[in-house]
């Protein structure tokens, strides 16, 4: 770990770690600049892996400290409204699915609300449990395994920005607005990251509660969203193969930083 980043304060930690999460989306999109498609089995692997990639976080990262700290009935209190939280969310918000969104019907209470307006909607929800997840973990105070959260949240926004952006751009959305929907994917994660980080901060005995309830916020999306549309097409061999790779690879990151 650089010695400068070791000495910054936990709120800074979380803001410099999700702002590379972030980076990563952006760089992850950019291939929306110069093509309009990608094979769609690729794809689905890819996003099979950011799903994997979640799972792990959310079981090595997240759900392992916070039984380790409170036991296990905060661990599964957390769980549970983190979960009920996004439910509520999907049911409250008109929205759309932001991973290949032309396939995506609208959700939540009907509305006329544009489509770019429902999916920076749909956007906000999926991110912000990994933003909150990266900045609880910072207020741990174990920056190791909260760099490898980190690590593994940019690893699985580089194809989700992507995803987000080549649809937009098969409709003849321009390039560069194009590249913007996908990028803005994960600008609500800097946000989410300071609030976690503050928060458990603030309130130790919330630490549990708040890493278990964004490790329910993140197998929420996996399950709800994103196994569902990689499996739209009928790639489940590819997506499966991509999730446990995704899944590997996110428990080796938390077993050799943590």
């Amino acid at each position: 770990m650089p010695a400068w980043f070791a000495a910054l304060d936990p709120v800074s930690q979380a803001l410099v770690a999700t702002m590379g999460t972030y980076l990563l989306t952006a760089l992850g999109t950019t291939p929306v600049l110069f093509f309009r498609t990608a094979p769609r089995r690729l794809m689905d692997a890819l996003m099979g892996g950011a799903a994997g990639v979640m799972v792990a976080a959310s079981c090595w990262s997240l759900l392992q400290p916070a039984i380790e700290m409170g036991g296990t009935w905060p661990a599964v209190v957390g769980l549970a409204v983190g979960g009920l939280f996004l439910f509520g969310l999907d049911q409250l918000l008109p929205h759309l699915h932001p991973e290949f969104p032309d396939e995506a019907t609208q959700e939540g209470p009907r509305s006329g609300y544009r489509r770019a307006v429902l999916l920076m909607v749909a956007i906000t929800i999926h991110n912000f449990p990994e933003g909150l997840a990266v900045g609880v973990a910072f207020g741990a105070g174990s920056p190791g395994p909260a760099l490898a959260l980190a690590a593994g949240i940019g690893l699985q926004n580089i194809p989700e920005g992507l995803a987000i952006a080549l649809p937009l751009r098969r409709e003849g959305m321009s390039r560069l607005r194009a590249f913007w929907y996908g990028q803005l994917s994960a600008t609500v994660e800097p946000i989410a990251g300071v609030i976690g980080c503050a928060l458990v901060l603030v309130a130790q005995p919330v630490l549990p509660y708040a890493m278990a309830f964004a490790a329910g916020a993140m197998l929420y999306v996996v399950v709800e969203e994103l196994l569902p549309e990689t499996t739209r097409q009928g790639n489940t061999d590819v997506a499966t193969l991509g999730f446990l790779s995704g899944f590997i690879i996110m428990m080796a990151m938390d077993t050799a930083l943590g």
